[in-house]
């Protein structure tokens, strides 16, 4: 026990994989351990390097690891995948945990605190209720379509058609049916409500934050997306570049990266076009070129882009917006 240097920690819900090695490489623990007996077996282990895997309850453990003198690093599974050898099982993750943590060239993930976790889980949740208001909405217009009412696209349709489910006098609609449709009526009330009060929620947190009201001033970018951002990003300097930060977030041809910081980039882009295609852009002249010969979408994309990487060097520096020169004149 006292030879170890390097764990390989494969975590779970219940039973986790333990793979150790000595300086030489030479392995010195491989075993199972419970939920409830891994951290009296870290107790006992000299301070030395463990590696896991970032997933959902990863940071819980590094967290709790470091404050026993452990040096944690959390590394994308994609990143440990080439690792893996034959006959995959928790046994040979560990395995490769372990050897993957070692490497050079390896990318790791910064453990999020608490607080950044807890921004996460509101923005997950909004995000979830606003799904499921969609979902409601579509099987309300879906449900009166089947009785030859419809109504047009948008927040004042959806009321139309609820304004006929609570007409009793109106004999399109059966009472069964009726009964069905006031019941999802009810619940798309209480989502708006409830999404109404996390947007409460994340504006408070965002007046709370300095990182996130100082991202807030860059143009296409709000509340939502600031308190995303210092929540997501937990060390924005392990990043190379504003390039690195924004491959991440997926804004390239692939899309891979975070689809939902991604769609809030786009959608705050789309609003800074939206808001120069009416008022003007002729301050900001490279956005006047780019309209001008792409399509909006593609435009879009090259705006968040730009917007990221600004975001990138203000909270990798602390620094404040600064309007261009072209702007400000």
């Amino acid at each position: 026990m006292q030879a170890v240097t390097t764990v390989g920690l494969d975590i779970a819900k219940s039973v986790f994989q333990v793979h150790g090695v000595d300086g030489a490489g030479q392995v010195v623990i491989r075993r199972q351990l419970k939920r409830r007996y891994v951290l009296a077996f870290f107790q006992k282990l000299p301070p030395c390097l463990v590696g896991i895997e970032a997933c959902a309850s990863s940071h819980h453990w590094s967290r709790e690891l470091k404050a026993l003198g452990h040096t944690v690093k959390l590394m994308p599974p994609a990143y440990v995948k080439p690792y893996v050898k034959r006959q995959k099982n928790d046994a040979t993750d560990a395995e490769a945990i372990c050897e993957a943590v070692t490497r050079a060239n390896m990318r790791f993930v910064a453990t999020k605190t608490p607080e950044q976790q807890s921004g996460l889980t509101l923005h997950r949740t909004r995000h979830l209720f606003i799904r499921q208001q969609t979902a409601v909405i579509n099987v309300i217009r879906a449900h009166l379509a089947e009785f030859g009412i419809v109504a047009p696209v948008g927040r004042k349709g959806v009321e139309a058609l609820l304004d006929v489910v609570a007409n009793p006098t109106d004999t399109r609609v059966p009472a069964i049916a009726r009964a069905c449709l006031a019941a999802l009526g009810a619940q798309l009330c209480r989502l708006k409500e409830q999404i109404l009060e996390f947007d409460r929620m994340i504006i408070a947190w965002h007046r709370s934050h300095e990182a996130s009201k100082r991202l807030d001033a860059i143009p296409g970018v709000g509340p939502i997306l600031a308190t995303a951002l210092v929540a997501s990003v937990a060390d924005p300097k392990a990043f190379r570049s504003g390039r690195s930060f924004s491959a991440w977030i997926g804004l390239v041809y692939s899309k891979q990266g975070d689809r939902y910081l991604r769609s809030l980039f786009m959608a705050g882009a789309l609003a800074v076009i939206r808001y120069a295609k009416i008022h003007g852009s002729r301050h900001r002249p490279w956005l006047t070129a780019l309209l001008a010969r792409r399509p909006t979408k593609i435009a879009a994309i090259a705006l968040a882009n730009k917007i990221a990487r600004m975001v990138w060097a203000m909270m990798a520096r602390g620094e404040r917006y600064k309007e261009p020169v072209a702007l400000a004149a």
